[in-house]
C-alpha cells in the first residue's frame, strides 16, 4: 500500500504554516510600529480584533463555498487572496489602513482551516485522522517559530515594509505545488488500490461517497444539532487563548523582562517549537489508546482531551515562576501553547468523527465563527485591562488576569462539550 495520503498532509501543513506566518509578522513589529503610528495598547488590540471580526465574519460562509466548490479550487483561491492582503499590510501608512488590511487577511484565511479539515476527512480513515491533523496544525506553530527568527531580520535589514512583503509571497510558491500535486483519492492517479481501499476503511457510507456527489446541508439545519454547538462552544473558549498568545507573547515578554530588538527572537521561538511537540502527540495520542488499549474513538478521544485541559492551568503561575528566570516562564507558556495544539488537533477531528464528509467544511466555519468571536473579546479584554494597568504601572496585573483565563478554559469547555452536549459524541445519520 503506498502512503501517498501523507503527502497530500505535508502539502496541508505547508499551506498552514504560512497561514500562521502571515499572521503572526504584526506582533513581532509591534515595537516598531507603535513607535511610528502612536499606537496605545488599545489601538494595537482594534487593530487584532478587526481581523478576528472578519476572520469570524469569513467562516459564517466560507465552509460551505468549500462544501460547495471543493477543496483544490476553494483551498487555492483562500491562499492566493491571504497572501495578496499579507502584502498589501507594507502600503499602510495610517492605523486605520492597518485595521482595513488585517480584515482583508482575515476574511481570506478564514479558509484554512475548513479546507484543511476537508482534505483530512477526504484522504484519512477516522482512525488516522487526529493524527493527521496534528501533524498539518503543526505547521501553526512552524509558521510560528519562522516568524520571529526571520522577520525582525528582515525588518532590521530591509525595513518593516519588506517583512510583510516577503512572508506574503511565499504563497505563490505553495501555489503551484498544490495544482500539480493535490486531487480526490478516488480520481489520483498516484493512489493505489490498496490505498484507497484503506481510506475508504471506515463502516459508514459517507467514505465511499464522491464529493460531487454529497448533499450540501444548510446552515440553519446544522445548527439544529449539539454536535454543532459542542464544537463551536469548545472553540469559543480555546480559541481565545491561542491568539493571546499569538498576538501578545513577544508583548508580554518585552514588558516584563525587557527584551530589546533580536532578543525577542528565540524565546518566543521555544514556545511555538514546545506547541509543535504537542500538535503532533495530540494526534497521536488517541490513536495510541484505539491500537494499544482497544479503546473506541469517543473515549479515546474525550480522554486525551480532557488531559489537554488540564496542562494549561500551570500557566497561571508564569509570572511567579518567571520571577525568578524568564526562562521558567517561557516553558511553563510554552507547555500551555504545546496543551492548546494538543487539544486543537482533536477538537478539530470531533467534527468529522461526528458529522459526514459533505458538511465538514460548514461546521468547521460555524464553529470558526464562534472561535473568532471568543478571540475578540480576548483581545478587546487584553487592550483595556493592560491599558488600564500599564497607567497605574501595574502590566504584570493585567496580564495575570488574562492569564487566569487561559489556564480555566480548556476545562470549562471540556465540561460543557463532553458532561452537558455530546457525553456520547454520536454521529449524525440524518444528513
Amino acid at each position: 500500500m503506498t502512503n501517498y495520503r501523507w503527502t497530500i498532509c505535508s502539502l496541508v501543513f505547508f499551506a498552514t504554516t504560512i497561514n500562521y506566518l502571515d499572521r503572526q509578522v504584526i506582533s513581532l513589529l509591534k515595537p516598531v510600529l507603535e513607535k511610528e503610528f502612536q499606537w496605545t495598547e488599545s489601538d494595537y488590540a482594534n487593530i487584532v480584533a478587526s481581523f478576528q471580526l472578519a476572520y469570524a465574519l469569513g467562516m459564517v460562509g466560507i465552509g460551505s463555498v468549500i462544501d460547495r466548490i471543493g477543496t483544490k479550487l476553494g483551498y487555492a483561491i483562500s491562499l492566493f487572496l491571504w497572501s495578496i492582503a499579507s502584502v498589501m499590510h507594507a502600503f499602510a501608512t495610517s492605523t486605520f489602513g492597518f485595521g482595513i488590511f488585517r480584515a482583508f487577511l482575515g476574511v481570506t484565511e478564514a479558509g484554512n482551516f475548513p479546507a484543511a479539515i476537508k482534505v483530512v476527512a477526504e484522504w484519512f480513515p477516522k482512525k488516522e485522522r487526529a493524527l493527521a491533523t496534528g501533524i498539518f496544525n503543526c505547521g501553526t506553530n512552524i509558521g510560528a517559530v519562522i516568524a520571529p527568527l526571520v522577520v525582525p531580520w528582515l525588518a532590521v535589514t530591509y525595513g518593516w515594509q519588506m517583512a510583510f512583503i516577503a512572508t506574503g509571497a511565499v504563497g505563490f510558491l505553495w501555489l503551484a505545488f498544490w495544482f500539480v500535486m493535490y486531487e480526490l483519492p478516488d480520481k489520483h492517479k498516484k493512489v493505489s488500490k490498496a490505498e484507497l481501499a484503506y481510506i475508504h476503511s471506515d463502516p459508514d457510507m459517507n467514505n465511499a461517497v464522491s464529493e460531487e456527489k454529497q448533499t450540501i446541508v444548510p446552515w440553519t439545519k446544522l445548527l439544529t444539532y449539539k454536535q454543532t454547538w459542542a464544537f463551536a462552544v469548545g472553540k469559543f473558549l480555546s480559541d481565545g487563548v491561542w491568539w493571546f498568545f499569538l498576538f501578545w507573547l513577544p508583548a508580554f515578554l518585552i514588558a516584563e523582562y525587557n527584551l530589546v530588538g533580536m532578543e525577542i527572537s528565540f524565546p518566543v521561538a521555544v514556545v511555538y517549537i514546545m506547541a509543535g511537540v504537542g500538535s503532533v502527540l495530540g494526534g497521536w495520542l488517541p490513536m495510541w489508546f484505539v491500537k494499544s488499549k482497544g479503546w473506541s474513538i469517543v473515549r479515546a478521544r474525550k480522554t486525551a482531551m480532557l488531559i489537554y485541559a488540564i496542562f494549561p492551568l500551570m500557566v497561571m503561575f508564569s509570572q511567579e515562576a518567571g520571577s525568578y528566570n524568564m526562562w521558567y516562564a517561557v516553558i511553563i507558556i510554552g507547555i500551555a501553547a504545546s496543551a492548546h495544539q494538543a487539544w486543537s488537533a482533536n477538537i478539530f477531528t470531533t467534527v468529522s468523527d461526528m458529522f459526514p464528509k459533505s458538511s465538514i467544511g460548514a461546521v468547521i466555519g460555524i464553529g470558526g465563527m464562534f472561535g473568532g468571536f471568543g478571540a475578540i473579546i480576548i483581545a478587546k479584554t487584553a487592550g483595556a485591562l493592560l491599558d488600564h494597568y500599564r497607567a497605574l504601572g501595574e502590566v504584570e496585573t493585567g496580564y495575570y488576569i488574562l492569564f487566569l483565563f487561559c489556564g480555566t478554559a480548556y476545562l470549562i469547555a471540556w465540561f460543557i462539550m463532553f458532561r452537558v452536549l455530546v457525553p456520547k459524541m454520536t454521529p449524525i445519520q440524518d444528513l
